[in-house]
């Protein structure tokens, strides 16, 4: 007998400090609550079974929890014991990517939840990788604004790895909010709802161009929707300082960026990258929202990237007849492939953006449309070339005319002479 106490003792003894983990986050997911966990505590210490239940175990036995989510919070415990940073605490893995692995955290000191980027150990041998991750760190650092999502620290754990902490915020991407179910909501976006979110992440651009940064990926992936519409700008990997020379020569050549929403310049790789590459993204971003598909689509990035250099861009009000004239031309200014063409700064294209929800015509973009040539656009269904139509030439200089004056000086000049050759003749 006891043998059997100190068996039990000793499994109880092994077992706590699991429980105690498994407790708090399931408190911490909000997957039960403590009165609940208290429940099933009590219920394991009044068991006498030398082979005691776990703490997950019983709140699946008693409906708190689902099977699935005991596995997963087993996982996160595992994530956590494998992601140790002082002063943080593991919740759960909020998604990976190739470079990072992003988790809910919680920072102890200042009882508040954050999101942390943790790079892969095995990254640190590329001395490369790791300068870009700090260098998003620090590209955070200098930005405060409420629609781009706040950097709080950078920095190396006790294991070796490398992590950034941020804001946490409850939402989702563009990306995942239009993407087909299941993977995402299927959620098509009105005129109205895409220029709340395209003036929130315009704003935030500018914050961050008057600040010489440029962002380099505006695309819907980095763009965090929360449930009260509140757009955040996040993932600053590419950003880069305007008048960092040393760092621009280095990616002379190189393609940085998404195809889809990928500027011009970008693609060329040329050197003097400014704003204007972000505010091509802009409206890559604005035309997506809005017509529900990206400019430019083809089997192979390339392809993108190929057209992004060399094909007209369909106006967005071809796709989508809905739209108001105003918001095609902002997204066809801020998408011309010469960027002398688009705006000429980024709170320019805000104002405009501004205007169109507010009723009123865009102030900075402008065309100027050939009315016949729309009228045969929308009797033919053809793309015809809207340049505004030349002036007509004087009248003395059209064809018509040049040949009514020949024939009439020929005909002076031969009743001239018809009337010298009478005289002659008497």
């Amino acid at each position: 007998m006891a043998e059997k106490e100190n068996n039990n003792s000793t499994a109880t003894g092994l077992m706590a400090p699991l429980d105690t983990e498994v407790g708090k986050v399931v408190v911490d997911i909000g997957l039960a609550t403590r009165t609940e966990v208290e429940f099933c505590r009590e219920h394991q210490k009044q068991s006498s079974d030398p082979n005691q239940r776990s703490l997950a175990d019983l709140l699946v036995e008693h409906s708190f929890i689902t099977v699935n989510q005991a596995k997963r919070i087993r996982s996160v415990l595992a994530e956590r014991r494998n992601s140790q940073i002082p002063g943080y605490r593991i919740l759960e893995k909020l998604g990976k990517g190739a470079m990072a692995t992003v988790y809910k955290a919680k920072q102890e000191s200042l009882d508040r939840i954050v999101a942390i980027k943790i790079m892969p150990k095995k990254m640190n041998e590329n001395p490369d990788l790791v300068a870009q991750f700090y260098k998003e760190g620090r590209a955070a650092a200098r930005l405060s604004h409420n629609n781009i999502v706040q950097a709080y620290d950078v920095a190396q754990a006790p294991d070796g790895f490398h992590y950034f902490v941020m804001e946490y915020i409850e939402g989702k991407t563009l990306y995942d909010v239009m993407q087909p179910p299941p993977v995402g909501e299927g959620r098509a976006f009105s005129e109205r709802e895409a220029l709340d979110i395209m003036i929130q992440i315009t704003e935030a651009c500018a914050h961050a161009h008057e600040r010489g940064l440029i962002h380099r990926d505006i695309k819907p992936k980095n763009i965090l929707l929360t449930p009260q519409g509140v757009a955040k700008l996040t993932d600053l990997g590419l950003a880069r300082a305007m008048d960092d020379k040393v760092a621009a020569q280095s990616e002379a050549g190189k393609a940085y960026g998404t195809p889809y929403y990928i500027s011009p310049e970008q693609i060329r790789g040329e050197v003097d990258i400014d704003f204007r590459a972000d505010v091509y993204s802009l409206g890559a971003t604005l035309y997506h929202l809005v017509t529900g598909r990206p400019p430019f689509e083809a089997d192979s990035p390339t392809a993108v990237m190929h057209k992004h250099l060399r094909e007209p861009l369909t106006p967005p009000d071809h796709i989508n007849t809905a739209l108001s004239a105003g918001i095609a031309e902002v997204a066809e200014v801020a998408m011309a492939k010469n960027r002398e063409e688009r705006y000429g700064s980024t709170r320019d294209m805000l104002e405009d953006l501004v205007a169109i929800r507010n009723g009123q015509a865009p102030l900075h973009a402008r065309r100027s449309v050939d009315l016949d040539s729309l009228a045969k656009v929308e009797e033919t269904g053809k793309t015809v070339d809207l340049a505004p139509a030349a002036p007509p030439p004087p009248m003395w200089v059209q064809p018509r005319w040049v040949i009514w004056y020949f024939i009439g000086l020929g005909v002076s000049v031969l009743a001239n002479l018809v009337m010298v050759f009478m005289l002659m003749q008497k």
